[in-house]
């Protein structure tokens, strides 16, 4: 205690009235001329400690986000059944057999959302894979009658795009730089139903209207690093889905629906260990929720806490994130390859051509 407190005070002391804690010229300069002062006072082991512990208080930390969006394809039937799309339908009026997974159905693929799915791969400047195959993904939802759902793990429709956007920086925010996020891949996915939880009643709903619908699950990589980029990157996607007329991108409405993966480190370290905040329907609290989740994490490590990998939810009341459950593993989807329909073969694409060859 004795030795926290000296080495505080002379800490207090040193720093000069024009030099920032944080800042890294200013904190190395200082820390070095501490270490003589500790070296003077008391022996080398003892100095040695509280160097690290001054070093540790002066830790930078580095977030990064990468973003998972799952956008509604425009399309007046579902992605594998002739079932309509309606969101003011009546529950449980738009299913079909093979929505309800009776046995001895099975799927015809959506020529619509094929071709809304090239078109969006070649606007984010992806190459587009002349075979595609879709695949199972094992997990049990009440509102995900088959137990799995048909997506794309091992070959998606699109890989390797780009998508430019523009984000507001300065400290009046009156400066516009623009930056580019990787897309990793654009893949084809079955939508779940939808579960109505009533509180009074203490009993859940199941509504299947929305079970099956086609959706175009969007991969960023992990290029951005704080909420402000984020937000101003779903904008921009959503702006560019809407002119293609291959979503609406109604977030209101569920039909544009993000997920953040965020991990912090210290520069020139291993990436930390990454949690997945789900299902927001805002930019505005996307934004909120990555922030949060930076900051709790930073808090955490400093704290001598350790980051678990794990899913989260943002409650938008209390501002926060909130555990949901352990992330799930690869290994716990089982994935299997669909052996009916698996595949879908298309002409020769090219970024500069507005049709196939």
């Amino acid at each position: 205690m004795q030795l926290t407190a000296l080495t505080s005070v002379k800490f207090v002391k040193l720093q000069s009235p024009g030099t920032h804690p944080r800042s890294r010229a200013g904190s190395d300069s200082l820390c070095r001329i501490y270490w003589l002062q500790l070296e003077s006072i008391f022996s080398k082991d003892i100095a040695a400690d509280a160097h690290s512990f001054i070093l540790s208080c002066e830790r930078e930390w580095a977030a990064v986000v990468g973003l998972e969006i799952h956008a509604q394809i425009a399309s007046n039937s579902k992605l594998f059944s002739g079932s309509q799309v309606d969101f003011a339908a009546p529950p449980n009026s738009l299913v079909s057999f093979f929505d309800a997974s009776l046995p001895g159905t099975l799927p015809v693929l959506n020529r619509r959302c094929v071709e809304a799915a090239v078109m969006t791969g070649l606007a984010l400047d992806c190459h587009i894979n002349r075979r595609s195959l879709f695949d199972r993904k094992h997990y049990f939802y009440a509102d995900l009658p088959a137990g799995y759902q048909i997506t794309q793990q091992r070959l998606p429709i699109a890989v390797n795009g780009s998508l430019v956007y523009s984000v507001c920086v300065g400290k009046r925010q009156s400066q516009m730089v623009t930056k580019t996020a990787g897309v990793k891949q654009i893949q084809l996915e079955q939508d779940s139903g939808k579960s109505l939880h009533d509180s009074l009643r203490s009993q859940t709903l199941v509504d299947l209207n929305r079970a099956g619908v086609g959706l175009l699950e969007v991969v960023l990589e992990p290029d951005m690093s704080c909420g402000e980029e984020a937000a101003a990157a779903i904008r921009e996607l959503q702006l560019i889905l809407q002119a293609l007329g291959t979503s609406q991108a109604n977030m209101a409405e569920g039909q544009l629906r993000v997920d953040a993966n965020i991990s912090v480190h210290n520069p020139g370290e291993p990436l930390g260990v990454r949690t997945e905040v789900k299902n927001l329907n805002s930019a505005r609290f996307l934004a909120k929720a990555i922030d949060y989740e930076i900051q709790r994490q930073i808090n955490e490590l400093e704290n001598g806490g350790k980051i678990l990998n794990e899913t989260r939810s943002f409650d938008y009341k209390l501002g926060c994130t909130v555990p949901m459950r352990d992330k799930e593993g690869k290994q716990d989807y089982r994935w299997l390859l669909l052996l009916s329909k698996h595949y879908s073969v298309f002409g020769s694409y090219s970024k500069s051509a507005d049709r196939p060859t």
